[in-house]
């Protein structure tokens, strides 16, 4: 049985990153034909949030550097200070990554197969939850390896995707194509059928997602 099955790990936000939040928002909103909503600062961390409901276990995370909060004293999450990502954000926001969630953070992270970072505590208001971050700032795999998340509240009632408002949007795809080195370690991923996994040369994130406009492919 792989740790997917065996720890109960299942899909909890997907990562858009973004150079500026506000240009960002405006660009998901125009193509989704919905409103995100606010989510808030990650303070320590130099980014912020919006964010959109996709089912009432799932969402999207819009994040961006916070220009309002000084320099933090490391890299920023997935991977935003990447010279080479900052410039792929330069002409849309993009997918970079995506997040699980379990119950059992300690024991799911030793059996991975791979290192997914230190568990970090983390907060944002009064939300409280406990993460897996490398000290590079680089999620495992390029992005293609989940970071696994367990929040310190009552899933059921208080998780986000619970709290936030229901825009009509929700995740029907997500794609992830994994090089023949990363693509072992996803087996048994694709349990959940939104999630396609694939293999090629190359790897390579997109949802695709239904909307008020119709379907809507993000990579």
């Amino acid at each position: 049985m792989s740790p997917w099955q065996a720890f109960d790990i299942t899909l909890d936000h997907l990562v858009v990153a973004t150079p500026s939040l506000g240009a960002g928002n405006e660009w998901l909103e125009e193509r989704l034909g919905v409103t995100l909503q606010a989510g808030g600062q990650h303070l320590g961390w130099g980014t912020h949030n919006r964010l959109l409901q996709l089912g009432t276990d799932t969402y999207l995370e819009l994040i961006a550097p916070d220009p309002s909060q000084p320099p933090p004293a490391g890299p920023r999450p997935f991977g935003l200070d990447r010279a080479d990502l900052r410039a792929r954000l330069n002409s849309q926001p993009r997918l970079v990554h995506f997040v699980m969630r379990t119950e059992h953070l300690d024991a799911a992270r030793s059996v991975l197969g791979y290192d997914p970072g230190a568990i970090t505590p983390m907060s944002r208001g009064a939300l409280r939850w406990r993460i897996t971050l490398p000290a590079s700032g680089e999620p495992a795999g390029d992005g293609l390896l989940p970071t696994l998340i367990q929040w310190d509240v009552d899933v059921a009632t208080q998780h986000p995707a619970r709290v936030l408002e229901d825009r009509g949007v929700r995740l029907t795809r997500l794609s992830v194509t994994a090089p023949p080195s990363v693509r072992p370690l996803l087996t048994g991923i694709d349990r959940d059928p939104r999630i396609a996994l694939a293999e090629g040369a190359s790897g390579a994130l997109a949802m695709t997602l239904a909307t008020p406009r119709g379907p809507v492919t993000i990579d």
